[in-house]
C-alpha cells in the first residue's frame, strides 16, 4: 500500500481506478480517461493533487535565499502585489533540473513554494542544504488537501463555492497570481493549457470543496486526463523532459533562466553560461506522427544530423493523432523519423505547443 491523500477514500467511493504514482495511490481514471480529457477542454475537470509537497520558506533572508536556490529571479516578486507567482528551475552545480516548481510572494518575508510529488525527499534536503549560511526556515506543510479546478468554465464553478470574503479576490485573479483566507489558499494556476485555479486547503475544508464541486457538476479527472492534458498543451513533466541530467536550455525552459542582474549568482549559473556560450547542442521540439503508431518516452528519433528522444509522448484525443515533445540536435529541420516497433515512421517538427484553451495551435 503506498502513501493516500486525505481524499483517497472519495476516489473509491467515485468508482476511480487506482494505481501507483510516484508511492502514492492515486486515481488513474473515472471511468474513461478521453472523456475526462474533453470535459477539462470543453468544460470543467477536478483533480486531487495533494500528493505534492508544499514548503513555506520566511524570514529575513528568504528572497536573498531563493535567490540563489532558483534559476528564475524572485527579486522580480517584489514589486509586485502580494501573491504573485513565479514558475522556475531548481538546479545543481552542474545546470541539471532538480525540479520544476512555482513560488508565491505571500508578502513581505513570507513566500510558498509548491514542488512536484515524486520529488519530495530531494527536493526538501536540497532546499535545506541550501538554506546555510541564511536567516531562514524551510518548513513542509503538513494535512493539507491540493485541488486543481480546470477549464474554460473553472471561474464560474469554483467562485461561487468559495467563502465570502475570497470570492471577490478569486474573480480577479490573473494568471499566476494568487490570494488567500485562513484555511484556503487560492491560486490561478494549472497544468492543463486550460483556466484555472489550483487550491491549497486544510482537510476539512478540502473535503467540502470536493464534494461541493462534484455537487456542482465538475467531473472528477485522474493522472491519465492530466498526463495528456499538460502533453497536448506542451507542458514538461519532470523525471520525463527533464531531471538533473539536462539543463533548461536543452529542455526548452530558457525562457525561465534569469540571466539579469549579471550579479545574481545562482546555484547552476557557471554551468549554464558555460553550455550558452559553447552553443546549446539539442533543442526541444515538439512532433506530429505522419503515420500509424503511438510515440512514447524513450523512443529514438531519427535525423540527418543526429539521433535525438522522445522524451514524452502519447494520442492526443484534441487532435486525434499522435503527438510527442522531444529532444533533438539543435541543427535539425524535418525529414525525420521515429523508431517505434523496430520501424521507422515520419514525423513533423512543430512547436512544442499543441493546443492551449481549447484551440489547436499547429496545423494537421
Amino acid at each position: 500500500m503506498g502513501n493516500r491523500t486525505p481524499l483517497y477514500e472519495q476516489h473509491v467511493l467515485a468508482g476511480a481506478k487506482m494505481v501507483d504514482f510516484g508511492g502514492w495511490d492515486m486515481p488513474l481514471h473515472y471511468g474513461s480517461q478521453i472523456d475526462e480529457h474533453l470535459a477539462v477542454r470543453a468544460d470543467c475537470g477536478l483533480f486531487d493533487v495533494s500528493h505534492m509537497t508544499v514548503v513555506d520558506v520566511r524570514g529575513d533572508d528568504a528572497e536573498a535565499y531563493l535567490q540563489k536556490l532558483l534559476a528564475n529571479d524572485v527579486g522580480r516578486l517584489r514589486d509586485k502585489p502580494a501573491g504573485k507567482g513565479l514558475y522556475s528551475c531548481m538546479l545543481n552545480d552542474i545546470g541539471g533540473v532538480i525540479d520544476d516548481l512555482i513560488t508565491y510572494r505571500n508578502g513581505g518575508n513570507d513566500y510558498r513554494v509548491i514542488v512536484n510529488a515524486a520529488t519530495r525527499e530531494k527536493d526538501l534536503g536540497w532546499m535545506l542544504s541550501q538554506a546555510e549560511g541564511f536567516t531562514v526556515d524551510v518548513v513542509p506543510a503538513e494535512n493539507y488537501i491540493m485541488l486543481a479546478v480546470q477549464g474554460p468554465t473553472a471561474m464560474r464553478k469554483l467562485v461561487p463555492l468559495l467563502p465570502n470574503g475570497l470570492q471577490d479576490e478569486a474573480a480577479e485573479l490573473e494568471p499566476f497570481q494568487s490570494c488567500s483566507q485562513d484555511e484556503l489558499f487560492v491560486a490561478r494556476t494549472g497544468y492543463t493549457g486550460e483556466d484555472g485555479f489550483e487550491l491549497v486547503a486544510s482537510i476539512p475544508v478540502g473535503l467540502e470543496l470536493w464534494a461541493r464541486l462534484l455537487a456542482a457538476e465538475v467531473r472528477p479527472c485522474g493522472l491519465g486526463a492530466r498526463d495528456t492534458l499538460r502533453l497536448e498543451a506542451g507542458l514538461n513533466l519532470y523525471g520525463q523532459d527533464m531531471d538533473e541530467t539536462t539543463t533548461p536550455l536543452d529542455s526548452g525552459l530558457g525562457w525561465t533562466v534569469a540571466w539579469e542582474p549579471a550579479s545574481r549568482e545562482f546555484t547552476g549559473r557557471v554551468a549554464l553560461e558555460a553550455q550558452k556560450a559553447a552553443g546549446v547542442q539539442h533543442k526541444f521540439a515538439g512532433l506530429l506522427l505522419q503515420g500509424r503508431g503511438i510515440m512514447r518516452h524513450g523512443q529514438k528519433v531519427v535525423t540527418p544530423e543526429g539521433d535525438g528522444e522522445i522524451t514524452s509522448g502519447t494520442f492526443s484525443p484534441t487532435l486525434e493523432q499522435t503527438i510527442a515533445l522531444a529532444r533533438i540536435p539543435a541543427a535539425a529541420e524535418n525529414n525525420i523519423q521515429v523508431e517505434i516497433r523496430n520501424k521507422l515512421i515520419d514525423a513533423e517538427i512543430v512547436k512544442p505547443v499543441f493546443v492551449r484553451n481549447g484551440q489547436i495551435k499547429v496545423d494537421l
